[in-house]
């Protein structure tokens, strides 16, 4: 018989996130230690690993070309997929189902495959872009696709495009006046919300980092990656900085999120 009460509900829902946030929780704890050895809690307590970490140039630097590589690739996407989209949606209708299809098509392939097919590709090519940030910014830019279109398709089917475009034209508005001035103020909420949750994937993406640049472009993954032979303590509180900034990005998402739903 199944249980309707809420207090159990919500029972099972405390417990779930309470013993999903145990290795966090250890996690933060163990990066604030000075050190922690056999005993149940730790020796003391010191923010000496998070100085450390924001005094390393190295760090530094890898959290720049991260942030460079994201921004520039969602910088490239937002020009090429919200005029894509609008024109799919306003000329072509009957390809939404076609569409659909191919942002599906970046996660068909694993990226350890497409990694390797990049790099046969480019190897010989008079074009040197093998452990340039530029290959990451083309790579990433097939990695955001399928979180933005699924997103600012959300916010073109959310109110009547072509009633919209049809009262500017009567108006004198052009089309491209009526797709700068009426139609992108009101994707703004949902294109902003996929520019979040796009960019905290992109963030923590590694594969391709690793494959096609690896430590001749160091992002925050590779970083990371490098930094694991170190004081368990500094990379407690590298992955906690890390953890808290996408933590932050998640939760601008959803607000937009429920704001673009409204």
């Amino acid at each position: 018989m199944q249980n309707s009460n809420p207090i159990y509900h919500k029972s099972v829902v405390y417990g779930i996130v309470a013993l999903m946030s145990i290795p966090i929780i250890a996690t933060f704890v163990y990066s604030l230690s000075s050190s922690w050895g056999a005993t149940i809690l730790p020796d003391g307590f010191t923010a000496d690993w998070y100085v450390k970490l924001w005094q390393d140039p190295r760090f530094i630097a890898a959290f720049a070309r991260s942030l460079f590589i994201g921004l520039t690739s969602l910088l490239l996407s937002s020009i090429l997929i919200v005029p894509t989209i609008f024109v799919v949606f306003y000329y072509f209708p009957k390809l939404k189902a076609v569409m659909n299809l191919l942002i599906l098509l970046p996660f068909a392939v694993p990226p350890v495959v497409s990694s390797v097919g990049l790099l046969q590709l480019y190897a010989d090519s008079s074009i040197a872009i093998i452990g340039t940030p530029w290959i990451l910014i083309g790579t990433y830019f097939t990695i955001a696709l399928p979180f933005m279109y699924r997103a600012i398709a959300n916010s073109f089917e959310s109110f009547n495009l072509h009633d919209l475009m049809d009262a500017a034209h009567l108006l004198g508005a052009s089309t491209t006046q009526a797709f700068l001035l009426i139609i992108l103020p009101n994707l703004k909420k949902g294109l902003l919300a996929s520019l979040f949750l796009s960019f905290s994937f992109l963030l923590g993406e590694f594969v391709f980092a690793n494959i096609l640049v690896g430590t001749r472009y160091e992002t925050l993954q590779v970083y990371l990656y490098n930094m694991r032979q170190t004081s368990g303590h500094f990379t407690s509180a590298l992955v906690m900085t890390y953890f808290i900034f996408i933590f932050f990005l998640t939760w601008l998402a959803s607000r937009f999120s429920r704001g673009a739903q409204q």
